[in-house]
């Protein structure tokens, strides 16, 4: 008998940065991924020069290629209608 292994969630996440912009991103590791971007050399380029960032929208995926379609979406929607996504369209 075959043990059957746990299906990897992915999660597509929106980080905001010191500098009130958004970052968009996948992992399949939520927490470590953050503080990689807050502490570590293994953060993405843009986050390294804006931190500290802070999680502020997530969502979970049953497979890496949904994630990466999703990312990619969100990526080309304008700041308002990421901010809408966020349900904090009044913020800066």
């Amino acid at each position: 008998m075959v043990a059957k292994t746990p299906e990897m969630v992915w999660f597509v996440y929106i980080l905001r940065c010191a500098d009130a912009s958004l970052y968009t991103g996948i992992t399949n590791d939520l927490q470590r991924r953050v503080l990689a971007h807050n502490h570590d050399r293994t953060g993405a380029r843009y986050t390294r020069a804006r931190r500290p960032v802070e999680l502020v929208w997530h969502e979970q995926h049953a497979s890496r290629s949904d994630a990466l379609r999703r990312e990619a979406a969100i990526k080309r929607l304008s700041r308002a209608k990421k901010m809408h996504l966020l349900g904090a369209a009044g913020e800066p």
